[in-house]
């Protein structure tokens, strides 16, 4: 089973989150999958990935495109680029995480509903004996891992 990350976010959006740690999967040579919860959350990624920084390019596509990217977007399961990572945002289900090396799930830690799902998961997470790490965002922006 995968390493569990959870990444709570305080600060910033997830349009503004999101890219930077795909760029650090990209950096380490892994691929990776965002599964989002609707169509419409993946057009707003989509173009948050395309213009978060002038000097970054994070090559991606999505359901439909026929070339398979390191970056997958999508709100189906399975793992059509064969990523190391995958990134669950808006409570997508995380399905079969046997391929992975890790799971991390994004969450927005002002939302209550989106706050209990992710405290949820994490004692799942705990419960069936999985390591799992929680990050917090910081006044400054950066990831911080809790204790």
């Amino acid at each position: 089973m995968p390493e569990l990350w959870f990444y709570h976010l305080e600060k910033s959006e997830l349009e503004r989150a999101l890219p930077p740690l795909l760029e650090k999967c990209l950096q380490r040579g892994w691929r990776a999958l965002v599964r989002a919860g609707s169509a419409e959350r993946l057009d707003q990624l989509d173009m948050a990935i395309w213009t978060f920084r002038e000097d970054s390019f994070v090559p991606h596509a999505r359901e439909g495109d026929p070339v398979k990217q390191p970056v997958w977007l999508t709100v189906d399961g399975g793992n059509p680029n064969n990523a190391q990572a995958l990134f669950l945002v808006d409570d997508a289900e995380p399905g079969d995480l046997s391929g992975f090396e890790r799971a991390c799930l994004v969450f927005d830690g002002r939302d209550p509903a989106a706050l209990e799902s992710a405290r949820s998961r994490w004692k799942q997470a705990k419960d069936a004996g999985l390591a799992a790490s929680y990050w917090k965002e910081s006044a400054g922006g950066r990831w911080e891992k809790q204790q």
